[in-house]
């Protein structure tokens, strides 16, 4: 097998649509929304686009094609949601309707910066995107829309039909065109609303109305409606922002520019009464279903958000104050809004996490500074308020990021530092920072795409986290709660003053019995004790202090009233009822109480205490019901597991983990309390997953019982728990996820060829329910950021992908396509189907782990593994075996790295986050290669294996990115050049030097001589 030619070699086919796999797996793996992202979707689609249309050597029209198959795929794949907190429905019509759009039209700008206009002439890329989109057309399976967003197709495809009829009628007034015509009716689909997107981004021109097929004649609209009149024609004529009008406005997303500059107006500079109106129809139907105006409305949320700091950005002086008191209302409407449902997970997608995140530090530092009234009782009654405002900001804040990140997730798998990027204040801070330096330094780089829209439009000053002394000093409270046990605290400090007071007002219920705070905290080693308290005086015993002086406190009123229940001082009912006061008072206290026990859950030092129904809430038979359905679901995918919970026995445990569970089952499924649920189920699957004890069947099962609509949502989630400590299962996931895709797309002759796709993430995940079997692809993308340790996930990847090429090469397994059998062709397709596992391999890894195992396969894995014997099962494995499992190797190794690095990485965003580090990991991947071509490293693989993995992957660099070269030592490229000469590759080896910058010129010079 030569290792020049195509990359794809001849691949056609399904196997060529299996080129583009990793367009599925990174949209389905972005929509999770458990972790959410510092970097725009917009830019990662662009440089993976660009990248993939010069890996594959496909045209743009083949490129965008299979850009918007994927996202068909995505919105087909959960068409139906399931019920629960957070549908994703609403995230994977905004991948397709606005990220994607926005996305190729970043593409277009460059080549239209790169070219310019010339004149008429339309440039290749928009017309590989025309000639894309009517491709389209053909696949009415993939267009089917959701039944939430039926009506708007209808709209869209109607909107066309009149276009169209005017047209034909002659009538060219622009105005009598976009008159609606209640008799024009037509049927419409998911295209046009793509094309409504594109439309309204100027990447196509309304002459799209007039291609074949596009419009559909009409039938009977079944379960539809007509659309009404829209409420924002009377927005603009000027009607009040009043009453139903407000709402009728909230539920119903604006269609221009126009009106959002109007409504952003009132939002900046209205009344109080009309600021709080226009925040929250803003956060309404236009942040989350805009998709043609979405990333103008992003923008204005989070310059609203900004726009409400004081010009000197002070949070301590008492104009200030009064600033942030005066824009309380708005700002609590702001905040709720983007709290609510997808809201903060489309604000992720758009990349705005680290300018939310800096909007949010000041409102958190200023408002946690002001004390409440005297009189203040509760949070959660609805009433704005000092806490309020600072619960929500505070709540928002967190969720930025894992700020309960448990200790164990600090090292693991002995490299002495984070398994994988995960974001953290400090990163997001740096991020925003150094953009705003790139900015600053080079204004006609801005982002590509800001033309279009208010995204990412970043203001000058950078934000710093010592500028906020109170939010520094929680930040570093909160890792040391998580690092280390709580240290003891002296009577005088002023600590434990408002801890006293704290316990005294949450057991002020249990004094009535005879209970003292200071029994409470009698066994506990914070020390925190008191007098007995006097009931009736209820205001008294509130503690009015800052919301920053009270959550320093928390963690030591944590510590004695669980210490307290451990040493039976205090029941189970009244420690939990005690925590709902506490977060009912301040519900920022949520963070704390978070924080401290998912630490105390990982040190294991708490006792186990039975979920029997009478200390401590029972699943029941519920638990067993889901563990079944558990087992099930993933038998289908593959994946054997244990049961954990034998019948008859009551099960158990960690005193930590049965408060936090018992406490989340008490709030009430409220939108007001939408902020608090945010933090809570995401921070209660985390911490059960982050426990070696089996937890999370139970707390499905005690979920499931409070709120059985939400049954299949649950189950969903709870499919997790088992990969987070079990690698067996891990090894079963990742290897059916090899055999389901690659048995499966053996056959097929176009693009969108389904077989592989659909066979390794589903084709409908949700209809009327969870649908089995379940794709193993799906599963994987859902827990992949549970592994634990990701370095063995990419041992065992780069395991398969060898026993994938192996079994290849002897002609498949007994089940596979026959051709494989037929002589020369065999080779052919085998190097197809090892190209295709090559790919499959690369997405995978890269999702699972990210830039620092990309990193550890270059300079760890993969060395490792060329240095190491050969494993029993695959001795002598022949000559065709061996050149295979090398070329696979190489190709997924490049996969990996082009993925991360590009070819060429135009975006700042990018290259601030990945281009840092790829010289030095390359470099040594590359020295390596040398050490062995010179003879001073001994290899343990078959060398059919090494010269195909060096020749192979060399082209491949030298080919796609010789830019890579530039930063390699000349010694290293002269080592691999002699290399390749001894296997006579000399025009591989001349084309090595000659892109390796000029630093080479007088090596080729000599070569050539």
């Amino acid at each position: 097998m030569r290792s020049g030619g195509s990359l794809l070699g001849q691949v056609t086919g399904a196997g060529r649509a299996a080129c583009w796999i990793i367009f599925d797996i990174y949209v389905e793996n972005a929509i999770d929304g458990k972790h959410l992202s510092g970097i725009s979707a917009i830019e990662v689609l662009k440089e993976m686009t660009k990248t993939l249309q010069v890996l594959n050597e496909a045209s743009w029209q083949e490129t965008f094609k299979a850009l918007w198959i994927s996202a068909l795929r995505l919105v087909q794949r959960a068409r139906e949601p399931l019920e629960g907190p957070i549908p994703h429905l609403d995230a994977r019509l905004c991948m397709l309707l606005a990220l994607m759009p926005l996305s190729v039209a970043a593409i277009l700008k460059e080549e239209s910066d790169m070219f310019g206009a010339e004149g008429s002439k339309i440039l290749p890329r928009r017309q590989g995107l025309i000639s894309s989109l009517q491709d389209l057309i053909q696949y009415s399976g993939l267009l089917v829309p959701p039944s939430s967003v039926v009506n708007a197709a209808n709209a869209a495809a109607s909107k066309a039909a009149i276009f169209k009829a005017n047209y034909n009628a002659g009538v060219v007034n622009s105005s009598m065109v976009a008159q609606t015509d209640s008799s024009t009716k037509a049927v419409g689909n998911m295209l046009h609303l793509i094309i409504e997107a594109c439309i309204s981004r100027n990447l196509i021109d309304t002459s799209a109305y007039l291609w074949p097929g596009y419009v559909v004649s009409s039938g009977p609209l079944k379960d539809t409606t007509l659309p009404q009149e829209s409420p924002w024609l009377n927005f603009i004529k000027g009607a009040p922002l009043s009453g139903p009008f407000i709402d009728a406005l909230v539920a119903t997303p604006a269609s221009s520019v126009g009106e959002l500059d109007k409504l952003y107006n009132i939002a900046a500079n209205g009344s109080e009464e009309e600021k709080t109106a226009a925040a929250k129809i803003l956060c309404g139907a236009s942040l989350v279903r805009g998709w043609n105006i979405q990333e103008h409305v992003v923008g204005m949320v989070v310059k609203l958000l900004s726009a409400s700091l004081p010009s000197d950005s002070s949070t301590s002086t008492p104009g200030s104050m009064n600033h942030y008191l005066a824009q309380m209302s708005t700002l609590n409407e702001i905040l709720l809004g983007v709290s609510y449902g997808d809201a903060i997970h489309i604000l992720s997608l758009y990349g705005m996490v680290p300018d939310v995140a800096a909007a949010l530090m000041p409102l958190c530092e200023a408002f946690g500074s002001i004390a409440p009234p005297p009189n203040h009782k509760s949070t959660i009654l609805g009433e704005t308020s000092v806490y309020s405002v600072f619960s929500c900001a505070f709540l928002c804040l967190l969720r930025l990021w894992k700020f309960y990140k448990p200790p164990q997730e600090y090292c693991l798998a002995g490299r002495g530092g984070s398994v994988r990027l995960e974001l953290t204040l400090d990163y997001l801070l740096l991020m925003r920072n150094n953009r705003i330096d790139f900015s600053n330094s080079s204004a006609p780089s801005r982002d590509s795409y800001n033309d279009m829209g208010s995204v990412n439009e970043v203001p000058a000053q950078p934000v710093y986290i010592d500028s906020f002394p109170k939010l520094r000093a929680w930040y570093f409270q909160n890792q040391a709660c998580i690092a280390s046990t709580l240290s003891g605290l002296c009577n005088k400090n002023p600590v434990h003053q408002v801890a006293n007071k704290i316990l005294s007002m949450i057991c002020r219920k249990m004094n009535k019995g005879g209970v003292s705070s200071g029994n409470l905290s009698s066994t506990s080693s914070s020390s925190v004790s008191g007098s007995s308290v006097n009931a009736s005086d209820d205001s008294f015993q509130r503690p009015a202090v800052p919301a920053w002086e009270f959550l320093e406190a928390v963690p030591f009123v944590l510590e004695a009233v669980l210490t307290a229940c451990a040493h039976e001082r205090l029941s189970s009912r009244d420690l939990t009822t005690s925590l709902r006061d506490l977060v009912d008072f301040l519900p920022a206290s949520l963070a704390a109480i978070v924080s401290y026990f998912s630490a105390e859950i990982t040190r294991g030092i708490w006792k186990t205490v039975p979920m029997n129904g009478i200390e401590w809430p029972s699943p029941g038979a519920s638990l067993h019901s889901i563990e079944a359905e558990i087992k099930e679901i993933l038998a289908s995918a593959g994946v054997q597991i244990h049961s954990c919970y034998p019948r008859g026995v009551p099960p158990m445990l960690p005193l930590p983990m049965a408060v936090l569970v018992s406490l989340t089952i008490t709030f009430k499924l409220d939108r007001s309390l939408e902020y608090i649920q945010g933090v809570i189920g995401q921070a209660l699957e985390n911490c059960a997953g982050g426990s070696s004890w089996p937890s999370m069947p139970i707390i499905g099962a005690l979920w499931t019982q409070k709120v059985r609509r939400w049954h299949d949502f649950i189950v969903l989630s709870c499919l997790r728990s088992p990969f987070g400590r079990d690698k067996d299962a891990v090894a079963q996931l990742v290897q059916s996820c090899f055999s389901s895709f690659l048995q499966s797309s053996s056959s097929g002759s176009d693009i969108t060829a389904n077989r592989g796709v659909g066979a390794l993430l589903g084709d409908s995940i949700t209809n009327q329910g969870l649908r089995l079997p379940m794709a193993p692809g799906f599963i994987y993308l859902r827990t992949c950021q549970t592994f634990h340790d990701t370095y063995f996930v990419s041992e065992v990847i780069l395991k398969q992908v060898i026993e994938w090429s192996h079994k290849l090469a002897n002609g498949w397994s007994f089940n596979g396509p026959p051709q494989l059998k037929s002589g020369r062709t065999s080779l052919s397709c085998a190097a197809s189907m090892a190209h295709q596992v090559a790919m499959l391999g690369g997405g995978l890894l890269c999702i699972a782990g990210g830039p620092l195992v990309v990193q550890v396969l270059y300079e760890e894995t993969l060395p490792t593994l060329l240095l190491s014997a050969r494993e029993q099962s695959l001795k002598d494995p022949g000559p065709v075996s061996s050149t295979l499992q090398g070329y696979a190797m190489a190709n997924m190794l490049f996969f990996c790295g082009s993925l991360l690095w590009g070819a060429d990485r135009t975006s700042p965003v990018m290259k601030l986050s990945f281009l840092s580090r790829r010289p030095r990991v390359v470099g040594t991947h590359m020295d390596f290669i040398a050490g062995v071509l010179d003879g001073h490293i001994l290899l343990g693989c078959d060398p059919g294996t090494w010269k195909a993995y060096v020749s192979r992957f060399v082209f491949l660099v030298v080919k796609f990115v010789p830019s890579w070269l530039r930063d390699i030592k000349l010694d290293t490229l002269k080592k691999i050049a002699a290399g390749l000469r001894s296997w006579r590759e000399h025009d591989l080896a001349l084309s090595l030097l000659e892109r390796g910058g000029p630093q080479a010129i007088s090596v080729v010079v000599e070569t050539m001589l």
